[in-house]
C-alpha cells in the first residue's frame, strides 16, 4: 500500500513539476514577444502613420503648393518631471510643402540634475503620415543641469500628397504634440514610433 502511495506521490510530483515549467516557457514566451513587438510596432508606426505618428524625412520636399495650413504647437510634461516646458510659438501658418523650423523651450525647475525623453503625435491621427520631420528631439534623452534652460529645434513640412487624400484634403490645421517623461518612463506610457539615443544638454 505504502508503495502505490509513494508511486501516486511521484506521479503527482511529475505532474506539478511539468506544469510549472510549462508556465515558466510561456511567461518567457510572452516577455521575448512583448519585447519584439516593440520595434515592430515602431516600424509599423512609421511606415503607416498610425495613431499620429509622424514621418522621418531625409529631405525637403521639391514641391511647394499653392496652398497654405496652419500647424499649431502643444506641450505637456508628465510623470512628475518638474520642467516648464512650452512652445515658442504657438502655431504657423505655411504653404503646404514648405519647410518650416520652429522650437520648443524646456526649463528644469528643480534643484538636482534631471532627465527626461519627449514622445509625440500629431491630430487628426491620419495626418501623421504626411507631416514629415526632418530634425526632431523627441526620444531623444535630455539632461538638464539645476536651473537650466535649452532651446530644442524642430524642423519639418507637410507632404504635397496629403491633398491627394479625400478625408485631408480641405484641411486647415493640424496640431504637433510633444509630452515630455522622466527618463524610462516614456517607452513605457507611449507609443515608440521612433527609437531612442542619447544626447546630454550642455554636454
Amino acid at each position: 500500500m505504502s508503495a502505490v502511495k509513494n508511486d501516486q506521490d511521484q506521479a503527482r510530483f511529475r505532474r506539478n513539476r511539468n506544469v510549472a515549467i510549462a508556465c515558466a516557457g510561456m511567461f518567457a514566451g510572452m516577455v521575448a514577444l512583448s519585447y519584439a513587438a516593440v520595434p515592430l510596432y515602431q516600424l509599423f508606426c512609421q511606415v503607416t502613420g498610425y495613431g499620429g505618428t509622424t514621418q522621418r524625412a531625409e529631405q525637403y520636399s521639391d514641391t511647394i503648393l499653392d496652398k497654405t495650413i496652419t500647424v499649431r504647437f502643444d506641450a505637456n510634461t508628465n510623470g512628475g518631471l518638474p520642467w516648464d516646458f512650452k512652445p515658442m510659438q504657438r502655431s504657423v501658418e505655411m504653404k503646404i510643402g514648405e519647410t518650416m523650423q520652429v522650437a520648443y523651450m524646456a526649463k528644469n525647475l528643480a534643484g538636482t540634475e534631471t532627465t527626461g525623453t519627449a514622445t509625440f503625435n500629431v491630430s487628426p491621427a491620419l495626418a501623421g503620415a504626411y507631416f514629415n520631420k526632418v530634425e526632431c528631439f523627441c526620444f531623444t534623452e535630455q539632461t538638464l543641469q539645476p536651473g537650466q534652460s535649452y532651446e530644442m529645434p524642430v524642423l519639418f513640412f507637410v507632404d504635397p500628397e496629403i491633398v491627394n487624400v479625400p478625408e485631408l484634403k480641405d484641411l486647415k490645421t493640424i496640431t504637433l504634440s510633444y509630452t515630455f517623461y522622466p527618463l524610462n518612463q516614456s517607452t513605457a506610457e507611449a507609443p515608440l514610433s521612433e527609437k531612442a539615443t542619447n544626447q546630454k544638454i550642455g554636454g
